[in-house]
């Protein structure tokens, strides 16, 4: 028997006694080998309550989708459900299983509602759903496939340049040939001439076929119209509800391109909308700052000389059609055609502060400024009181430079381009921002490490791969809707509604694990604690505000360290400017999320979530499907790393909505560790452990930590999702075979064999540590994996790996023969001794947690007493105002609040009675 077990034979006869200290819920069943892990739940569940994630009834529901959580064995696989309102009525649902319990019963399910219903307050039951009012149907043919959604018909292409060749309502047409468009231009700078391309079509796949939900994927590459290079892969996937009338469209782009001359002028969505009807009843919407909306005529009958009656005014005004022109003053109707009509207009969103409406007459007569404002919704329109297109861009003034553009409204048909890049904004430049002067060696890459922390490799720098999904929306409408219905529409491109349910009702369900509680704060510490983790979300939300962390490729990231001698975030020095998600900034958010239930939050760690796993890891070339290390440039670092690309930074945003492209993305990882073989982050540190590259390799040396919990994290999902006894294999074999270790995970790492998933044992007993192992989601994989698999000597060594990571020297030293010499972050780690108290019953260890916690790592703010106030700073010290706490770091905060949430859960009735 080993000292870890003799030891926790002790300790469960004294579990009794324990009791009265730790959570109840701690002596709970949590499986055959894991009798004591903490908080299983209570007899009483909490019920699977619906609500809006912004609680307030939406104005405008377009359709939408949620993911739900079940306890193990409460629903079998195949299991139909109903869907309930407030009052008990049935509602129409589409459902579908997101992932299983290791039993083969439902852990998250995918649940979506057609346009309008609103099932706030209702529950799902087993049972056959209601249908539809409006059943969504789809006819497949060879060349193409028709999504009708009862209001709605939507042709989708199989094959050209054209994606949606038509849209229809009530028999006529509103929108036909919608297409991608990209200009392309050969230097940045200069008299570069952009040339149009667009999207061709590679392949069409029906993913959902209704009766409420239709989801069509669409692939392809983009190129001229004369042939050639096929370049810049997209997939758009396209979204239909029961009832609706509009569409979701998810953009996605992978930059395949060289960055030194291959550089994007514009990208965007352009369609074309058929107009009929006289000039002055053509109208044109676009949304400003928050309700506001700016709204025009193509020509107008306001503000003449000659007026036409105040009842021609109010029409046109309101996007009605106006009186015949017979009714009119004759002095303004007989001369309406010398007023001049303008057929092209644009709203661009330069940068997060500014936009500016223009519009012209005909293509070479000057535009004219319309207005102008600071920040737009992104919602635009053209049309006429017999029907028109609303079309928007999420995120649309975050993400600047966009555009949305109106062009050749005085004829039969308008262009409207929806440019995610805007043309008007200058080539889009991916390029390097050094040259690497001197950084020809590891050896001088190490010194430039010490000096910027930027791990700098020249060729590593390259965009090769990464990618930027967007979200569009387009409405065919029956008529020129009113000025409120436009603002919310416009509303509802800027927040979709999403359905959720409660962090009570989430946590008995213990799909995230056990290593989170809802919010409390039934005593002045448990108080003090809320307090410093609300401050910490609110610090970071008003300084992606104050220094503008906005931009087509950085909004949803944040600054990783601040230089306080500046009063600025060190955007510009190597390896402190953007995150990256370094120390689990993600999980943070999502975790914070979980027990608050906050729709702000929930929108910050969306944005993150989207851009860290598009942005910040390379989709394809010679580094995929790695992500990049913290740098000036998202994909700057020569560190290419599975801790940056792992599934587990997304899993609990793909769950909660059941997002297709999320879902992608993790399912890139289940073979990422296989990128190992070519590219090691460790090659210049530990060259010993580094093999030539080779793309055939069968093995590759692995941490136990950033390696093989990233990997896990990646097979756990998959296993999760489609019950792959391969996958489990390997994830299986790695637990087993890390547990075999001489030192367990105290051994560092080993050769792992990439197809079976089992590491080598390592030659001696030696003792690895690292401070950065757990800290990137391997204490939240492996909570999960004790919870799953009965694997009691992988319990045993994640245990071990726990108690004695931060234990004191001389425990160490009994333990190991000699003292570890302290690990780093043992803030950040008290987690782990919670989890190791907790799972033991062991108060002494519960005790200790805490002591680790609130001793900090020294300097103000730091420690348990933290100043939680900030600095305003104005004047010519800075270029604007601004709150500055310079004490705080990204990775300190990360890792604080991970503490702080999971020794609540885990330890919180040994929290003391004040803070030391």
């Amino acid at each position: 028997m080993s000292p870890l077990t003799r030891r926790a034979f002790v300790r469960s006869a004294a579990l009794a006694a324990v009791a009265a200290q730790l959570p109840r819920s701690a002596l709970a069943e949590a499986g055959p080998s894991a009798s004591t892990v903490p908080l299983a739940p209570s007899a009483r569940r909490p019920g699977p309550e619906l609500r809006w994630l912004e609680a307030a009834v939406p104005a405008v529901q377009p359709g939408t989708t949620w993911g739900m959580p079940w306890p193990k064995g409460k629903y079998a696989t195949g299991t139909t459900f109903a869907l309930r309102d407030a009052a008990g009525a049935a509602l129409p649902v589409q459902s579908w299983p997101l992932a299983t319990w290791p039993d083969g019963s439902l852990k998250w399910t995918a649940h979506a509602v057609p346009t309008e219903v609103n099932p706030a307050g209702g529950e799902l039951v087993p049972g056959m759903p209601a249908a539809p009012e409006r059943p969504l149907t789809v006819r497949e043919s060879p060349d193409a496939v028709d999504i009708d959604t009862g209001i709605i018909v939507v042709r989708v292409a199989r094959a050209g340049r054209v994606l949606v060749p038509s849209v229809c309502r009530d028999g006529r047409e509103m929108l036909r040939n919608g297409r991608l468009v990209l200009l392309r231009q050969g230097a940045a700078e200069g008299a570069a001439e952009p040339e149009l391309q667009d999207g061709e079509i590679g392949s069409l796949t029906l993913e959902q076929a209704g009766p409420v939900r239709a989801v069509v994927r669409v692939e392809g590459r983009h190129a001229s119209a004369g042939g050639g290079r096929a370049w810049l892969p997209f997939v758009v996937r396209l979204y239909f509800y029961a009832g609706g009338e509009g569409i979701r469209v998810l953009h996605t782009f992978t930059y395949d391109g060289d960055e030194t001359v291959d550089f994007i002028r514009g990208l965007g969505l352009r369609f074309a909308v058929p107009l009929q009807g006289e000039l002055h009843d053509r109208h044109v919407r676009f949304s400003g700052e928050d309700d506001g909306l700016f709204g025009e005529a193509v020509r107008t009958v306001t503000g003449l000389r000659r007026d036409p009656g105040a009842a021609v005014r109010a029409a046109q005004v309101a996007g009605e059609a106006t009186p015949p022109v017979e009714e009119w003053d004759p002095r303004a109707g007989k001369r309406m055609a010398y007023v001049p009509a303008f057929g092209d207009w644009s709203l661009f969103q330069s940068t997060a502060d500014g936009f500016e409406i223009r519009k012209r007459t005909t293509p070479g007569c000057s535009w004219l400024s319309a207005a102008r404002g600071g920040r737009a919704g992104g919602l635009g329109y053209v049309g006429t009181p017999r029907g028109g297109v609303a079309f928007g861009v999420r995120n649309f003034w975050q993400s600047h430079p966009g555009e949305l553009a109106i062009a050749g409204a005085t004829g039969d048909a308008a262009e409207v381009t929806t440019w995610l890049w805007s043309p008007r904004a200058g080539a889009m430049d991916l390029r390097g921002y050094h040259d690497g002067t001197g950084l020809d060696t590891y050896a001088k890459q190490l010194e430039g490490l010490e000096i910027t922390y930027e791990d700098y490799e020249p060729d590593f720098d390259r965009p090769e791969g990464v990618a930027r999904t967007s979200e569009l929306f387009v409405w065919a409408l029956a008529a020129t809707p009113s000025r409120a219905r436009l603002a919310q529409l416009a509303g509802a491109v800027r927040t979709p509604p999403l359905l959720t349910t409660t962090p009570e009702y989430l946590q008995a369900c213990e799909v995230f694990g056990r290593l989170w509680a809802p919010v409390d704060r039934s005593t002045p510490v448990r108080a003090a604690i809320e307090d410093r983790l609300d401050w910490s979300f609110r610090f970071y939300e008003t300084q992606r505000e104050q220094r503008r962390w906005y931009g087509f490729w950085n909004y949803g990231d944040v600054m990783h360290s601040y230089d306080a001698d500046r009063h600025e975030w060190k955007y510009d020095v190597g390896g402190f400017a953007w995150d990256n998600s370094e120390l689990s900034t993600d999980l943070w958010l999502w975790l914070y999320y979980l027990r608050t239930g906050r729709a702000d939050v929930f929108r910050f760690a969306e944005a993150m979530t989207r851009h860290t796993g598009e942005v910040d890891v390379h989709h394809l070339g010679r580094f995929a499907p790695l992500g990049s290390r913290h740098n000036v440039l998202h994909w700057g670092c020569s560190a290419k790393q599975l801790r940056i690309s792992t599934a587990v930074n997304r899993r609990y945003y793909y769950y909660l909505t059941g997002d297709e492209r999320v879902g992608d993305l993790m399912r890139e990882q289940v073979e990422a560790v296989r990128a190992l073989a070519v590219i090691q982050a460790n090659r210049k540190v530990a060259p010993d452990r580094v093999t030539q590259p080779d793309p055939n390799a069968t093995e590759v040396y692995a941490g136990f930590g950033t390696d093989w919990g990233s990997a896990a994290g990646a097979w756990l999902t998959e296993w999760e999702r489609t019950g792959d006894a391969r996958v489990r294999d390997r994830l299986v074999a790695g637990m087993r075979t890390i547990a075999a270790q001489p030192r367990g995970f105290f051994t560092g790492g080993a050769r792992l064999n990439l197809d079976s998933g089992t590491f080598a044992l390592a030659a001696d007993d030696r003792v690895s540590v690292s401070h950065l192992s757990a800290v990137f989601g391997l204490v939240e994989v492996c909570a999960e994996l004790v919870q799953l698999l009965d694997e009691p000597a992988f319990r045993q060594a994640w245990l071990e790996y726990c108690e004695y990571y931060n234990a004191p020297g001389a425990e160490q030293a009994q333990h190991f023969g000699r003292a570890l010499g302290g690990g780093g972050l043992p803030q950040g780690h008290a987690r782990l001794t919670a989890y190791a108290a907790c799972a033991m019953g062991d108060a002494a260890l519960a005790r200790r947690a805490w002591a680790e916690f609130f001793r900090g790592e020294g300097g103000e703010g730091r420690g348990g007493k933290p100043k939680l106030t900030t600095n305003r700073l104005s004047g010519p010290a800075v270029l604007r105002p601004v709150d500055e706490a310079a004490w705080v770091s990204t990775n300190g905060t990360a890792q604080w609040g991970l503490a702080a949430i999971q020794c609540l859960a885990l330890v919180g009735a040994a929290l003391p009675e004040e803070i030391p």
